[in-house]
């Protein structure tokens, strides 16, 4: 018998009645039976056909049950798929939502975490309305929109703690009650044991540990990783004797560190009151070892755990499952006997059946309007007799007779008729077309919208403010205009926070923040680790919170460090949730022309891949940045910006308005207006171009010089095809390597834009070698674009 009930029972705080007491046990029971039910009946949906891929979360029915009690409104959860007994348990979600999201019902009323664009088990909450206005967080049970890469969710995880540290923290922030009731509110990270060995996870606990911030993990241990038992994850066998050098002690900074057994209901209950307590009063970070927890159905329904675990094992969680666990306590401490419980159970079996049949009804009925609409359109097709009805009328039976059709089943039938009758133009055939182009319109909006953030909180709806200079304009360092540039907005704008790897006490490596940490505060402008992926993760976290972090990559090489986080995570957060959560985080780096393998790197083709979903600026100079960074800030999208590293000691003439002037994303900046050919570029390059420029214009020739400013967007006015209506030549030019940066250009306006109709020789692009810069001015010459090769291409597209 568990020796802790009484405990339990004579709850001071809540002050529960024993009858108060066991109608909650009951609920305890019911809501572990009906979670159970939901992961049974949904692997038997994915075995017959109705769902795609199924992974669920029994055997942790009871630990995320006791979890969830703690878990207050203004918390976040950050977890992974196996958390839908929590997301039950705490309101984020029903069983009903959870079935409709199994069948990827396109519908964000019935599927409002992602509108079936992700699998089951992937939560998430709104934090801003159309209106560009953030929610009231803490009146809220709020999630981070999962993922399913494995310990993906730890970086973030860190931002969204670490956030509350800045709410207690910061006086500026005292007055957003809506985003924090001072600094009180705890992230809760759940990650499977396997997983703990990823780096995330490492670098993670280590920067928690140093920043002390409110982070409660909770590891769920059921021995394996898929097949592979922990004695091959996990030093020592246990990530808890593995962390004891984190552990907290009166001397040092740390965590606390608690295991507990996943089926002892009134144990964890007890550990986690008292410790999530600790944790929300002095922002200590607490792990939770959640040992012992079993997985009936295996890891998913991909495959059995039969074909790994041996009998004994199988024969072991079968006896310690925790609903069965839990069970047993219960008729143990008197709270209900054996039929009540069954009663329990078969409740249970009947409500989630019933939550099942709703969630499909919602999701097929659409889809049989659909059916039934194209077979009557496909049958006056038929009827009209204008075309081969034999093949009309067998497209027509096999969607007639389809028992449980997609709506790509419907689509491919119309289309199927469409394209073999292109040429027809007869009144049955038009009704078809028309009702194949409004579903094909549906669908766009159901699977291919909400890439980018529209309406109040899109960066290309922010007006245009342009730049304005006094009679006397004051000229500077690049570094210094941004020096006083970030002077201001930190003064006017008290949620704006940077952090970095040397971005605090000696201002970034470029001075940029030179002595405004000391001006501002040591929160508001900090140091880091050596961390680019926990870096990005502080950012994403405090992103989702309210607050509006420039997180520092130092160099644009070591973007690869985090760039997992920003392009499983954030790039896609907006097109995952439908448009319902939002990450405005604006990670700044440094990049192009340097010297050296490492520092000088322009993997622009890497990031516009891998990063569709945020908007990449690259600046000519600090001036253009202050106006995109001023851009950003008044919009909820992720942006990484690029400023060019040989360009902080070159003279620029600094705008009157340096923190009101925006610069507008995806336009276009004619530079110099030209006749002979159009030369297209950005950044650093930009004055490799216009050195050749002097040169070229010696031979007569015109060039028309564009800087594109942003990558994404790209050239949304079509200047550069304007250009090349009046030139009929084009150049692009970037220091990527060959097939990188200058290849996504090209397409974008030979393709794009039609520009292959107005050419009069080939197009051309001019890039880095396929390796890696060399070190010293040599190897920069030789390995990236310089004024001589500029000029070489340029003369022969003139001579062809």
């Amino acid at each position: 018998m568990i020796e802790n009930n009484e405990l339990l029972a004579m709850n001071k705080e809540s002050q529960l009645s024993f009858e108060q007491f066991r109608k909650e046990i009951l609920n305890d029971y019911r809501l572990a039976c009906e979670s159970r039910e939901v992961s049974l009946l949904a692997r038997k949906e994915v075995l017959t056909g109705k769902a795609k891929f199924g992974i669920f979360g029994d055997g942790k029915e009871i630990a995320q049950i006791a979890m969830a009690k703690y878990f207050k409104p203004g918390d976040f959860r950050s977890g992974y798929y196996r958390d839908q007994t929590f997301a039950f348990a705490s309101g984020i979600a029903n069983m009903e939502q959870f079935f409709s999201q199994l069948y990827a019902d396109p519908d964000i009323e019935n599927d409002p975490f992602s509108a079936g664009r992700q699998m089951n088990s992937h939560f998430a909450t709104p934090n801003i309305d159309e209106d560009g206005n953030w929610l009231p967080l803490t009146a809220m049970m709020n999630t981070a929109a999962d993922m399913a890469p494995t310990a993906a969710q730890m970086p973030r995880a860190l931002g969204l703690a670490y956030a509350s540290k800045l709410f207690r923290e910061v006086d500026e922030l005292k007055s957003l009650s809506h985003l924090s009731h001072n600094g009180n509110e705890i992230c809760f990270a759940t990650i499977g044991d396997a997983s703990t060995s990823e780096g995330h996870f490492w670098e993670t606990i280590n920067a928690a540990g140093v920043l002390q911030v409110p982070l409660a993990v909770f590891v769920w241990d059921d021995g394996y990783g898929i097949s592979v038992p922990r004695k091959h994850q996990t030093t020592k066998g246990s990530i808890s004797a593995a962390l004891e050098g984190f552990r907290k002690s009166e001397q040092s900074n740390g965590w606390d560190i608690y295991n507990v057994k996943g089926w002892d209901y009134a144990g964890m209950c007890e550990v986690f009151e008292e410790a999530l307590r600790k944790v929300r009063e002095t922002h200590v970070p607490a792990l939770f070892h959640v040992e012992e927890i079993t997985q009936p159905q295996g890891h998913s329904t991909s495959g059995s755990h039969e074909r790994y675990k041996s009998k004994e094992r199988l024969s072991w969680e079968k006896e310690f499952d925790c609903n069965l666990k839990f069970r047993q306590w219960i008729i143990s401490n008197a709270l209900a006997d054996d039929a009540t419980l069954h009663e329990v159970e078969l409740t249970a079996k009947s409500v989630v059946l019933e939550a099942k049949k709703r969630a499909w009804d919602k999701y097929i009925t659409p889809v049989k309007q659909q059916v039934a609409q194209a077979i009557a359109l496909l049958k006056a097709v038929v009827d009209e007799g204008s075309v081969d009805t034999a093949f009309v009328e067998r497209i027509r039976q096999e969607l007639a007779t389809n028992r449980e059709p997609l709506r790509r089943d419907v689509l491919k039938a119309m289309a199927s008729v469409l394209v073999r009758n292109k040429k027809q133009q007869s009144p049955a055939l038009q009704d078809l077309k028309a009702f194949y182009n409004a579903q094909s319109a549906t669908e766009r909006d159901n699977y291919n919208s909400y890439l980018h953030a529209t309406g109040a909180n899109s960066a290309l709806n922010v007006p245009e403010v342009p730049a304005y200079y006094g009679s006397q304009p004051t000229v500077l360092n690049g570094y210094e205009v941004l020096n006083r540039y970030f002077d201001e907005l930190f003064s006017n704008n008290p949620n704006v926070f940077a952090f970095g790897e040397d971005v605090g006490k000696i201002g970034d490596v470029n001075q940029g923040f030179a002595g405004l940490q000391q001006k501002h505060g040591k929160l508001r402008i900090s140091d880091t680790g050596i961390r680019e992926l926990t870096i990005m993760g502080q950012g994403i976290g405090m992103a989702l919170r309210g607050l509006r972090p420039i997180a520092e990559i130092q160099y644009l090489d070591y973007l690869l460090y985090g760039l997992q986080p920003l392009s499983d995570d954030v790039a896609s957060l907006q097109y995952r949730t439908k448009g319902k959560q939002f990450c405005p985080i604006i990670v700044r780096t440094r990049g192009h022309r340097l010297e050296g393998i490492w520092h000088s790197g322009s993997p622009m083709g890497m990031i516009i891949n891998s990063l569709r979903g945020f908007h990449i600026c690259v600046p000519r100079n600090m001036v253009q940045a202050a106006g995109m960074y001023n851009t950003l800030l008044q919009a909820h999208e992720p942006a990484l910006l690029i400023e060019s590293l040989n360009g902080y000691r070159l003279k620029e003439t600094m705008p009157e308005n340096l923190t009101e002037f925006t610069v507008p994303l995806g336009v276009v900046d004619v530079l110099k207006e030209g006749s002979d050919i159009t030369i297209v570029s950005y950044g650093s390059t930009l004055r490799v171009v216009e050195e050749a420029m002097q040169t070229l214009d010696e031979l007569g020739i015109s060039v028309e010089l564009l800087d594109i400013q942003t990558l994404l967007p790209f050239d949304i006015h079509q200047t550069i095809l304007k250009s090349l209506k009046k030139t009929n030549r084009i150049l692009f030019v970037d220091e990527d390597v060959p097939g990188g940066g200058t290849a996504f250009m090209f397409q974008q306006v030979i393709e794009g834009q039609g520009g292959y109709r107005h050419l009069d020789v080939s197009p051309r692009t001019l890039s880095a070698q396929p390796h890696r810069p060399a070190y010293g001015s040599d190897g920069d010459y030789f390995s990236k674009p310089n004024v001589e090769d500029v000029i070489a291409v340029v003369v022969d597209m003139m001579e062809e």
